[in-house]
């Protein structure tokens, strides 16, 4: 019984490890996050709950920029309800290919790997929430549509359940008309 209990579960988990971000490699324009977010990039959002209310959408102006080997990605974030958020990235692309992210609110390093034109980025966030702060995992794709735009989504978990969604569009100024 328990080898039966014990290949049901791990039949279940890896079911819900989604697709590796490889499938995407031969996926075209090819992603490089440097040239992408190299200026101001803005991006519309939402949040939605569990159940896919939306709880809260918002606007990200980003600006980039890239130096001595770091993309520094500038987050401002103004959200429905008038409140104002920043969040810093330092990233580093790692010696395999890999880019690995801090930023304040984000607890150790964030992972992310690039395929054609996704990037998986895994991370911990320290999300405040009515004076507390909860520890939220991120699993986070990135899908680059053509040289102006991506798209987000990402899942938001604690202790491996999924407790929301976040949807972004992105797109650089720079190819606005």
């Amino acid at each position: 019984m328990k080898k039966l209990f014990g290949g049901l579960l791990l039949a279940i988990l890896a079911g819900c490890a989604g697709p590796d971000v490889q499938h995407y490699r031969a996926q075209q324009p090819v992603l490089d996050l440097a040239v992408y977010f190299n200026g101001t990039v803005d991006a519309w959002g939402m949040f939605q709950s569990r159940g896919g209310v939306v709880e809260k959408r918002f606007h990200v102006t980003i600006t980039g920029t890239v130096g001595d080997g770091t993309l520094t990605l500038d987050e401002q974030f103004l959200y429905d309800d008038g409140s104002r958020q920043r969040r810093v990235w330092h990233l580093t692309r790692a010696a395999d290919g890999r880019w690995q992210g801090r930023a304040d609110d984000v607890k150790g390093t964030a992972q992310g790997e690039l395929a054609g034109n996704a990037l998986r980025w895994q991370y911990t966030l320290l999300l405040p929430v009515s004076g507390r702060t909860y520890e939220m995992a991120f699993d986070d794709w990135m899908f680059l549509i053509d040289d102006c735009t991506m798209i987000n989504r990402a899942s938001m978990a604690k202790f491996g359940i999924e407790l929301g969604q976040v949807t972004l569009m992105f797109r650089r100024r720079a190819c606005a008309p």
